[in-house]
Parts: C-alpha cells; structure tokens; sequence
C-alpha cells in the first residue's frame, strides 16, 4: 500500500510541476466541436509546420512528429499529448504560444514554418480530447 501511496504521489507532483509551467489554459482556442480525424485533419497541420523540424537523424528537442508513437510519447518526461486532456496537453500550449520560449514553430522560423491558427489549435484540441487517437 504505502509503495502505491508513494506513486501516486510522486505522478501528482510531476503532474502538478509540469502543469505549472504551462501557460493559461483559458487563454486556449475552445477545442472544435466536430469529430476530428487523425489523418484528414491533424497529419497535415504536423507536416506543414512541425515535421521538418521533429523528424530525422537529429530531430529538435529530440522530440519527433513523424509518427504517431513518437507524437503522443514525447521524448523526456513530459508527455506532449495527453489523451483526453488537451487543456493539459503541452504540445497545444507550445502551439499557441503560451509558454515562452517554447512556441512552436519558434517564432523566428515561421517565414518557412506557418504557427498553427486558431482554428487549427482548435482542431487539435478535439482530437486531444476525443482521445488522440489514430
């Protein structure tokens, strides 16, 4: 029991520690309220404005897009996605530029790397939400 105890604990306070340095969910485009699919609706916002950069040999921040495992594991740590919780999800903070210095794309590549809109943040959001699935 006290092993289970100490677990838990310990996932609340990285939970607590990682959620604390994301920025404020209230500030987040309202996750769209459309069934959302992976491959129509989420692959291509990844291509257009992430993959280059998290792909690859030496992907950025070692953290790669390019396909789904990686996408929703991470790299480190910090899950980026967290199925069913987008207002908890960093990747949506990153994309929304509410943890700075970790926008995503950074805010100097965006002449070749678009940011995601707010309809596209939105988008995101729901698949989250709806479970992130694939």
């Amino acid at each position: 029991k006290s092993y289970l105890l100490a677990t838990s604990l310990a996932v609340s306070l990285l939970a607590a520690t990682t959620h604390a340095e994301l920025g404020d969910a209230k500030k987040l485009p309202a996750p769209a309220k459309q069934k959302v699919e992976f491959a129509k609706d989420i692959k291509p916002l990844l291509e257009k404005s992430c993959t280059q950069c998290h792909s690859g040999e030496k992907p950025k921040g070692k953290y790669r897009t390019d396909t789904i495992e990686n996408l929703i594991k991470g790299s480190g740590d910090e899950a980026p996605i967290i199925p069913g919780n987008s207002a908890k999800s960093p990747i949506v903070h990153y994309a929304a530029d509410l943890v700075t210095d970790s926008e995503m794309p950074p805010k100097d590549k965006r002449d070749k790397f678009p940011a995601l809109t707010k309809e596209q943040i939105s988008l995101l959001r729901a698949w989250i939400d709806q479970g992130a699935k694939y």
